[in-house]
């Protein structure tokens, strides 16, 4: 048995890990820069219910998917990857959205476990149908199939902001720029009345 052949079942068996290890990293990171960003101090127990949520269900769902599909529709020719891209957009947002706010709920304690989710399902999915099909469409026709769930971490980092956001805040819609964070220092000397 060659080196080569062990290096190559090392690379094999510590894939699934790996991939999910640095998707929920990237998750909860994006709800630390969430956080920072709309100012306040930083709530390391909300941090680690999106954690929970992300490295429990989030990373491997999102693996498994990736590798279920991959089999189903193998290839990159344009019509497998617009199937995959179909595929992917109708069964997967679903599910995660439903387990992210309906977990969150129950971790943080809500009386409702199901409020957020049926206030913020239908307008999170349609800003995300602006967001994950091009994400795919590079994803199925790019990314090797081993580095699928890690290029999807990537570009969860994004949308984990948006998400958290979205989940903290009362609202079902995504919030209008005028509502982004903006330097302290500039909207001071905004906010300041004129002598």
């Amino acid at each position: 048995m060659g080196w080569h052949v062990w290096v190559r079942g090392l690379a094999r068996r510590w894939q699934w890990p790996a991939n999910v290890a640095l998707y929920g990293s990237l998750f909860s990171a994006g709800d630390m820069v969430q956080q920072r960003l709309w100012g306040g101090e930083q709530d390391w127990q909300r941090t680690r219910c999106v954690a929970l949520v992300a490295f429990g269900f989030q990373g491997h769902l999102n693996y498994t998917w990736l590798r279920l599909l991959e089999h189903a529709l193998p290839g990159r020719r344009p019509r497998t990857v617009l199937a995959k891209v179909l595929c992917d957009q109708l069964l997967v947002p679903p599910v995660a959205l439903s387990v992210f706010y309906t977990g969150m709920s129950i971790l943080e304690g809500k009386e409702d476990i199901f409020l957020d989710l049926k206030q913020k399902f239908w307008s999170t999915y349609k800003i995300g149908l602006m967001y994950w099909p091009f994400v795919q469409l590079i994803n199925f026709s790019l990314v090797p199939v081993y580095l699928r769930t890690a290029y999807i971490g990537i570009c969860v980092f994004l949308w984990a902001i948006y998400l958290c956001y979205l989940q903290q805040s009362g609202e079902d819609t995504a919030p209008s720029t005028s509502e982004w964070p903006q330097d302290k220092k500039t909207s001071e000397v905004e906010n300041t009345p004129e002598k």
